[in-house]
């Protein structure tokens, strides 16, 4: 029986575009709210924040660092059950409850040496933009702010919360030419090659 094939695909324009320029897209910068959740808030009865992560979106991020694409969170929120749904996935980079999402984004990218010509990055509304027109590749999930879906190169087909991460994730790592080798590792193939 012939090994399986990785059945996802995008156009091949839209691979060029998620490449970004010169060696690719090298980190990935992700808002949580609307993006890694589907934007709603849950306050508990003792004003604490209740979130509902995705386990498809969380093996996208694992898969990403796997692939050499460094992940990245800004959000405007902080709680200790977004600290430690990173802490799980293992994103050493992210900034907390900022107001100001450029100006938390760019020391991480400086201390990473990375401009924004080698960056992508996905968001949902206003604070976000900042980032998506600066990013070499903008995605936005179909349940972001018309400004944000407007500047995007990309809009997801699942929403957020409910995969839109993952697919940036899926998308940028075929872009890469990473996918196929990730898909044989986890299926074990010998050599970690694409299947033929």
């Amino acid at each position: 029986m012939a090994p399986p094939r990785p059945a996802l695909s995008f156009s091949p324009e839209l691979l060029l575009k998620a490449h970004g320029g010169g060696l690719g897209v090298r980190a990935a910068v992700f808002d949580v709210d609307g993006v890694l959740t589907d934007g709603r808030l849950y306050i508990g009865k003792d004003g604490e924040a209740i979130k509902v992560f995705s386990t498809l979106d969380g093996h996208g991020l694992k898969l990403l660092a796997r692939g050499g694409i460094v992940p990245i969170v800004v959000t405007g929120r902080d709680s200790p059950a977004l600290r430690r749904r990173l802490a799980e996935l293992a994103v050493d980079h992210a900034a907390f409850g900022a107001a100001d999402k450029l100006a938390a984004a760019e020391p991480m990218l400086a201390k990473l040496g990375l401009a924004w010509s080698d960056v992508a990055a996905i968001g949902d509304d206003w604070p976000d933009l900042p980032l998506l027109t600066r990013a070499a590749f903008a995605c936005a999930p179909p349940n972001a702010h018309p400004e944000a879906k407007a500047v995007a190169h990309y809009v997801t087909t699942a929403a957020g919360g409910h995969g839109a991460a993952r697919e940036f994730c899926d998308l940028l790592l075929m872009a890469a030419g990473r996918y196929g080798p990730l898909f044989d590792a986890q299926i074990g193939m010998p050599d970690g090659t694409a299947a033929p």
